[in-house]
C-alpha cells in the first residue's frame, strides 16, 4: 500500500488487488454488485501515500471491467457511488488527503472508461467492450467529481 519500500522495494498491493477485484468482476460465478461495493471501500481506505505508479488507472479499470456485467441493475452500476460522494461532501477546506486524491484520479480514469469502453484482454489487449448503464454512470462520475471540482458544473 505504500508504493515504493527502501528495503522491499516497489510493493503493488493496490495494483494486483485492483487486478484481482477486475478478473473476479468478469467471472459469471461471483455477483458483480459487492464487488463494485468492494472497490468502493479500497478507494475510501484511508492513506498516507498519492499512488505514484499509476495505481488509480490499474483500480479504475477493476471497476470498469465489473461495470461490463449485463445482468448489473441501473442501481448497482451507479449506488457504489454513493459513498464516495458523501465522503467527498464531508470534506472540508485545506491540502487534500492521499485516499481522496487517489480517488479523484481514479474516477476520471473510470469516466474515460466508461466513455471509449475497457478492453477485457490481458494487458488491456482485444476490443472494447461498453459499460452497462454506460450513459447514467456518465453523468453519476461527473455528478461526484464535481463535488470536489465545482468547475464540472
Amino acid at each position: 500500500m505504500r508504493g515504493h519500500h527502501p528495503q522491499l522495494g516497489r510493493l503493488h498491493a493496490v495494483a494486483h488487488g485492483a487486478d484481482l477485484l477486475g478478473a473476479l468482476g468478469r467471472c459469471p460465478q461471483v455477483a458483480p454488485a459487492p464487488l463494485l461495493d468492494l472497490g468502493a471501500a479500497r478507494l475510501l481506505a484511508p492513506a498516507t501515500h498519492v499512488w505514484d505508479a499509476q495505481e488509480d488507472d490499474r483500480l479504475a479499470r477493476a471497476p470498469a471491467l465489473v461495470l461490463t456485467r449485463p445482468e448489473l441493475t441501473w442501481e448497482e452500476s451507479l449506488g457504489w457511488l454513493d459513498a464516495v460522494a458523501a465522503d467527498f461532501a464531508a470534506g472540508t477546506p485545506g491540502p487534500v488527503p492521499a485516499y481522496a486524491s487517489n480517488t479523484m484520479r481514479t474516477l476520471r480514469m473510470l469516466y474515460l472508461l466508461a466513455d471509449r469502453g475497457v478492453r477485457p484482454g490481458p494487458q488491456g489487449v482485444g476490443e472494447a467492450v461498453p459499460l452497462t448503464h454506460r450513459t447514467a454512470l456518465l453523468a453519476r462520475l461527473a455528478e461526484v467529481l464535481s463535488v470536489v471540482a465545482p468547475f464540472l458544473g
